[in-house]
């Protein structure tokens, strides 16, 4: 349920108040006040204004609200599997408030033009969108894009993700001039002649099933191009949707060195291996593919010590023209913003990481990767806060999807932990109640 309150003051009480950007984890409430935080509570009695909206949270995490910086929104060109509008109702029930869109739209994100629409339909939407523009002209690889003018329109970053760059000088390039307008650049890492033709990771699984598979070193042998890049450039360089051991090895390695490096991973990555794939499921069809379990156990081990900075999505929306269809035809990719926070809590019960590194991974990190405001609860900060019950259960069911596309390989999964209270610049986005 989408709810604007007209910025009425809202109250959230005896809830544990989780902010690693001030050092902040105890109960206590906080006051929202003309969409910006007002002020926090710690065992005092507090006082709010007449006509406050109180909201009894205790038992439950009240945390900055969750960026996604890894999104497709499909808008413009491919509206039939998802909107601007219908993404970001998805990203404000998933407790994210701000969405970061790639630039594979079509036509693609690499013009002031493509940046301005996004920006213009995504207005008054239930999460703030930030685009992406593209590294190349069309995403080609051949020719850089406008940095300049995409900057100026809006963009926070800049990938040719689904489409890797080839073109090492090209890359060179890009880092180089995207540091002028201090846009991080975004790596799809992705060897495609290595890849070519594969739909799943290369294995026992691959060979059982007769599908032609995908090594990890497609993946890995990009990133080990794009760190020497980076530190011969000596400009940033962000990984995305890490999925091998040896790519979290190489980036802990980078950063030991002083490699001015961040790297991200999706949920699937530490929660499904390639078996997922039996019967042929293409639900489980992704690029990169779900890979084995020592791979999600060192994906796993890269978030608890710091060698992977983000949890992203991937959210790729598809309908049902797009993957119901044979596997080697169906495309790649799941929606993944409603079922982020049950999965990351996942890692929290086990143990692998704590409630401060959950916030952290989904949203002071990539709040500060993109150079946008939020991933914090500091007084005069934006009023972007998620109220997330961690003991909630339910079962993901397809009617239960807000997104537009329903390709989702944990239908019907039993789920603990979710958003339930989900508030943007001081106006409820989503509510479970």
């Amino acid at each position: 349920m989408v709810e604007s309150v007209n910025n009425t003051p809202i109250l959230l009480v005896n809830g544990r108040i989780i902010d690693p950007a001030n050092g902040i984890d105890q109960n206590g409430s906080l006051l929202l006040e003309n969409g910006r935080v007002s002020r926090l509570f710690f065992g005092k009695k507090l006082s709010a204004p007449r006509g406050t909206r109180k909201f009894d949270v205790g038992g439950k995490w009240v945390i900055p609200g969750l960026i996604d910086m890894h999104v497709h929104l499909r808008e413009p060109g491919e509206e039939y599997k998802e909107t601007i509008a219908s993404g970001t109702r998805a990203a404000a029930a998933g407790g994210f408030t701000a969405v970061a869109c790639m630039p594979n739209t079509k036509p693609f994100n690499d013009s002031w033009a493509v940046t301005a629409q996004i920006l213009s339909k995504a207005r008054n939407c239930s999460a703030k969108v930030y685009p992406v523009g593209a590294i190349s002209k069309f995403g080609r690889g051949e020719t850089l894009a406008e940095y300049g003018e995409m900057k100026e329109a809006g963009v926070v970053a800049i990938s040719d993700d689904g489409c890797p760059v080839e073109n090492s000088q090209l890359m060179r390039r890009a880092l180089e001039y995207s540091s002028h307008f201090k846009l991080l650049v975004i790596s799809h890492s992705e060897e495609k002649t290595l890849s070519h033709l594969g739909v799943m990771n290369e294995g026992y699984q691959s060979t059982r099933l007769g599908l032609r598979g995908i090594p990890r070193v497609a993946e890995e042998i990009m990133i080990y191009r794009d760190l020497s890049l980076a530190e011969y450039t000596g400009q940033p360089i962000h990984i995305a949707h890490v999925s091998t051991r040896e790519s979290v090895s190489l980036i802990r390695r980078a950063k030991e060195r002083g490699c001015k490096i961040t790297a991200e991973t999706a949920p699937h990555y530490f929660t499904l291996t390639d078996e997922a794939v039996d019967s042929y499921d293409t639900m489980a069809k992704m690029n990169p593919p779900l890979r084995s379990p020592d791979d999600i156990a060192a994906i796993k081990e890269g978030l608890a010590d710091g060698t992977l900075d983000v949890i992203a999505t991937d959210h790729a929306p598809h309908s049902t023209l797009d993957k119901d269809l044979e596997f080697d035809l169906a495309a790649n990719g799941i929606i993944g913003l409603e079922t982020a926070v049950p999965l990351a809590l996942n890692l929290v019960r086990e143990g692998t990481i704590d409630a401060t590194r959950f916030v952290e991974l989904l949203s002071s990190n990539p709040a500060r990767l993109l150079g946008v405001e939020g991933g914090t609860l500091r007084v005069g900060g934006p009023a972007d806060v998620v109220v997330i019950d961690p003991d909630k259960d339910f079962v993901y069911t397809e009617d239960q999807v807000v997104s537009k596309s329903k390709n989702s390989p944990f239908l019907d999964w039993h789920m603990r932990g979710k958003a339930v209270l989900t508030i943007k610049d001081g106006e409820i986005t989503y509510s479970d109640s």
